[in-house]
């Protein structure tokens, strides 16, 4: 089939899991579906956009910018493999949806075609709302074994530093030990317990002077990390978590 190179073309896609992307098994899949169907429609992709959304972040610097070159090329074509990477839920996927109409863009998928008949309109809102549903249910289903785990004595968050987390045969994922942080941590708290430091400012020096010990990214330890660390519980070998109803217990 002849390409058309005046008609303009650009392909969306989007993963949820960065992992995804480790595995190559994501934004590449979704890129190589869509050009083979533009292939087939005679089309030529011009460029494509990408986002990497995490838990419930709404910030897509690809698609804004996707929907700044339809803007400029009124006419051009939108592809995407699936509906659902235009929207998570249901009223961001319609506002989204009515504003690429706006912008006189076509939207095309391999997986279904957007009509504006009322037949078409239900079967977009429909496989919106699923979407919508699974990503809910998904979380839902997430909260509910972290909340049993943490109920169980298991920390489930990010590891705290001098702790990383490693795969124990019947017990899932355990923190253990991350050296040399881990020794770096416990020298800071045992000085704090005992009096060697006197207050958090002196930890927070301990830190600062520790080239092992890991800084944010200006090389600095703050105070409100001191905060966080004198008071966390995990490094006493309790967990906790107040937001889910699980009160203190040992870890």
């Amino acid at each position: 089939m002849t390409k058309d190179r005046t008609q303009k073309v650009i392909a969306y896609c989007r993963v949820s899991d960065p992992k995804q992307i480790q595995r190559g098994d994501g934004l590449q899949s979704q890129e190589r579906t869509c050009r083979e169907f533009a292939r087939m429609k005679g089309l030529e992709i011009d460029e494509v956009f990408t986002d990497v959304l995490t838990g419930e972040r709404s910030d897509r610097p690809g698609l804004e910018k996707a929907k700044a070159y339809l803007r400029k090329h009124r006419g051009a074509v939108l592809i995407v493999d699936h509906a659902n990477r235009l929207g998570r839920d249901l009223l961001g996927y319609l506002l989204l949806r009515a504003e690429i109409v706006k912008m006189g863009a076509v939207m095309l998928s391999p997986v279904m075609e957007f009509k504006s008949d009322s037949s078409s309109l239900l079967v977009e809102n429909v496989v919106a709302s699923v979407s919508q549903y699974q990503r809910q249910h998904n979380a839902e289903q997430t909260k509910s074994r972290m909340k049993a785990r943490i109920q169980n004595g298991f920390w489930v968050f990010q590891p705290p530093v001098g702790y990383r987390y490693e795969k124990a045969s019947g017990r899932g994922k355990i923190l253990v030990p991350d050296e040399p942080a881990a020794s770096i941590v416990r020298d800071a708290l045992e000085g704090f317990a005992s009096g060697r430091f006197d207050n958090q400012a002196a930890v927070m020096r301990f830190l600062q002077d520790s080239p092992l010990f890991p800084k944010d990214s200006t090389g600095v330890v703050r105070h409100q990390r001191v905060a966080v660390l004198l008071n966390q519980p995990v490094y006493a070998g309790y967990v906790e978590a107040p937001k889910w109803g699980v009160d203190l217990r040992p870890g």
